[in-house]
């Protein structure tokens, strides 16, 4: 049974750091690429960021403040997030997709990393509210 599991979120100050974890079973992590997207009510859902292997991709507004890393030996995907603003909360979710991960058309996976359509499963995501 695939099951991606996020935690970490909570309320954090402007300016805060916050690192979000996402642990995957039920699948070979390393089989997979593992993205980052978030929510606000109303709105889509945005891609934050991917792992594929050690390759990284991040929505270009985020780069710098936000840093993404995988442990494959404890089967789990991180999102540091620094320097948090206001604009930051929102519901964080993980998703694993296999055709970003090393058997799909990795050439593609630049382009359909941001698209929701892109991922197999999801998580239940956590809540990052930045506030004061």
């Amino acid at each position: 049974q695939v099951q991606l599991v996020e935690s970490g979120g909570g309320l954090v100050q402007p300016g805060g750091s916050l690192r979000l974890s996402c642990a995957a079973s039920g699948f070979t992590l390393d089989d997979y690429a593992i993205g980052w997207f978030r929510q606000v009510p109303g709105k889509e859902r945005e891609a934050v960021s991917c792992i594929r292997s050690s390759d990284t991709l991040y929505a270009e507004s985020l780069k710098g403040r936000f840093i993404i890393s995988r442990d494959n030996t404890k089967k789990t995907v991180y999102l540091q997030m620094n320097s948090l603003k206001p604009e930051d909360t929102a519901v964080y979710y993980c998703a694993a997709s296999r055709s970003g991960g090393p058997y799909g058309k990795t050439w593609l996976w630049p382009v359909r990393w941001p698209f929701v359509h892109s991922y197999d499963y999801w998580g239940q995501g956590t809540q990052v509210t930045v506030s004061s």
